[in-house]
C-alpha cells in the first residue's frame, strides 16, 4: 500500500494527473480491502484534493470516486476547496457534489453555510443540488433557508428536488411568494403529492399574474382531478382556456382533454371554431378532443371537418384525420371510419385524401375496403400509394381478391384500371416464388 502511495506522490511531483488517478483507485477502490489509518489518509487526501483542483474534467470525475472510501476526513479538506474563492469554479463544483454524495452532517453543514454565504449564483445552484442530493436529511436545513431572500430560491429549488412528503409544509409556505419564479417552483413540487392540501392552492394560481405560474397551476391540476370538484375544476380550466397568453389557453386546452369528460367537447369546440384562435391552439384543441375519446368528441371533430364547416386551417384538418386513424375506443372504431368515408367526396386537397388513407388502413374497418379502392383512381399519385399501402394494413387478403375481380371489369374508368394494376402489381411482388 506504501508503494502505491510514494507512485503517487511520484505522479503528482510530474503533474501526472492522469497516473495519480488510476493510482489512487487501485489504492482505494480495486487491490485494497483494509481501510487507509491516519497517516496513509494524510498523505492521500492532499493528492485527491490536487486533482480535483487542477485536474482536467475526466481526471476530475474519476478521483470523485475515491472520495466515497475516505470518509469523514475528507470533509474538511473538500469544505476547504469548497469555500476557496480563488479555486476554479468546475473544482468547487466537484468538491460539493462529493459533500453532498458523503451524506454526513458535517457535510451538509458546510453545505448550508456555503449557500448562505456564497455570492456566485452558479456555485450556489450545485450547492443546492448537493443538498437535494441528501434527501430528507436536509429538509429541516433548506426550510430555514427559505427564510432569507439570498438564499430563498436555491432552498426552494432544493426542496422541490426531494419530493418527500416533509417537504409539503415548506413548499406550501412559499407557494405564494412574491418571486414567480419561486412560486412556480413551489407549485410544480406541490403537484407531486396527493395531499388535500394543495389542490385548493394550484386552483387559487389559475389566476395569478404570472403566465408562468398559471401554466404550473393548471398541468398540476390536471393531474389532481380526483381532489377537486370537477365543476370547479371545469370553470377554472374553460376561464383559463380564453387566457390573454397563448401558452396557458394551450395548457388549459389539453388538461381540459385530460379530465376525459363529454362536458369539455362543446367549450374545445367553441374555441377550435372561434375566429381568429392561432393554429398552435386549434392543434391542441384538437388532441384534446381526441384524449376525451368518447363518441360526442369523436362527432364534434367530425362536425368540425368540410363540408360542415370551412376555414380550419389544412394542417388541423389533417391533425383531425390522423387522430380519427388513431381511435383508441374499439366500439367507435366504425364510426371514426364511417366518418371518414363520409367527408372524402368533399376533400379536394391531396394532403387530406392521403390523411384519410392512412387513417381508414389504422382503423382496419372493413367498410374502408371499397373507399380505399376507389382511391386508386385518384388523380394524385401519392393518394394512390397511401391508398395501397393502406389496403395492406386494413385487409390485404381481402383486397387482393377484390383487385383480381375488378382487373377484368371493362366498366372501370381507365384511371381506375391502370391504379389496380399497379395494385395487383404491388401485391404480386411479395408472393412467394
Amino acid at each position: 500500500m506504501s508503494h502505491l502511495i510514494t507512485q503517487a506522490q511520484l505522479s503528482a511531483d510530474q503533474a501526472d494527473w492522469s497516473t495519480v488517478v488510476l493510482t489512487l483507485q487501485r489504492l482505494c477502490l480495486t487491490d485494497s480491502t483494509i481501510p487507509l489509518d491516519s497517516t496513509q489518509l494524510a498523505q492521500v487526501l492532499p493528492l485527491a484534493i490536487n486533482v480535483l483542483a487542477v485536474g482536467d474534467f475526466q481526471e476530475q470525475w474519476e478521483v470523485a470516486k475515491v472520495f466515497a472510501t475516505l470518509g469523514q476526513a475528507a470533509i474538511a479538506p473538500l469544505t476547504e476547496l469548497l469555500q476557496d474563492d480563488t479555486a476554479e469554479l468546475e473544482a468547487r463544483w466537484f468538491a460539493a457534489r462529493i459533500l453532498g454524495d458523503l451524506n454526513d452532517p458535517t457535510a451538509m453543514r458546510a453545505l448550508v453555510e456555503q449557500l448562505q454565504n456564497s455570492e456566485d449564483e452558479d456555485l450556489s445552484q450545485v450547492v443546492a443540488e448537493a443538498l437535494a442530493h441528501l434527501g430528507p436529511a436536509a429538509i429541516a436545513a433548506l426550510t430555514e433557508l427559505l427564510a432569507s431572500a439570498t438564499t430563498r430560491l436555491f432552498a426552494a429549488q432544493a426542496l422541490a428536488q426531494i419530493r418527500h412528503s416533509d417537504c409539503v409544509i415548506p413548499l406550501l409556505s412559499i407557494a405564494g411568494d412574491p418571486d414567480p419564479t419561486i412560486r412556480a417552483i413551489a407549485l410544480e413540487a406541490l403537484s407531486s403529492f396527493p395531499d388535500d392540501r394543495i389542490p385548493p392552492v394550484l386552483m387559487a394560481a389559475t389566476q395569478d399574474p404570472a403566465v408562468g405560474v398559471r401554466k404550473v397551476a393548471i398541468a398540476g391540476l390536471s393531474g389532481r382531478t380526483a381532489l377537486l370538484n370537477p365543476d370547479n375544476l371545469m370553470a377554472a380550466l374553460t376561464r383559463c382556456l380564453w387566457d390573454l397568453n397563448l401558452g396557458v389557453c394551450q395548457q388549459a386546452a389539453l388538461a381540459l382533454g385530460k379530465l376525459q369528460r363529454d362536458e369539455a367537447v362543446p367549450l374545445l369546440q367553441r374555441a377550435l371554431l372561434a375566429p381568429n384562435t392561432p393554429l398552435p391552439l386549434q392543434l391542441d384543441l384538437v388532441r384534446a378532443l381526441s384524449w376525451i375519446g368518447t363518441e360526442q368528441a369523436l362527432i364534434s371533430l367530425a362536425a368540425s371537418l368540410p363540408p360542415q364547416t370551412s376555414g380550419l386551417p389544412l394542417a388541423v384538418c389533417q391533425e383531425i384525420l390522423t387522430l380519427l386513424g388513431r381511435w383508441e375506443a374499439p366500439d367507435l372504431k366504425a364510426i371514426a371510419a364511417q366518418t371518414l368515408i363520409t367527408v372524402l367526396p368533399q376533400i379536394e386537397a391531396s394532403t387530406l385524401r392521403r390523411a384519410i388513407a392512412l387513417a381508414l388502413g389504422e382503423l382496419k374497418q372493413p367498410i374502408g375496403l371499397e373507399p380505399l379502392i376507389h382511391l386508386l383512381a385518384d388523380h394524385d399519385a401519392g393518394v394512390r400509394l397511401h391508398a395501397i399501402s393502406a389496403l395492406k394494413q386494413l385487409d390485404s387478403a381481402a383486397a387482393y381478391t377484390r383487385l383480381t375481380e375488378l382487373q377484368t371489369d371493362p366498366a372501370l374508368s381507365e384511371n381506375f384500371q391502370v391504379g389496380v394494376r399497379v395494385a395487383l402489381q404491388e401485391w404480386e411482388t411479395e408472393l412467394p416464388l
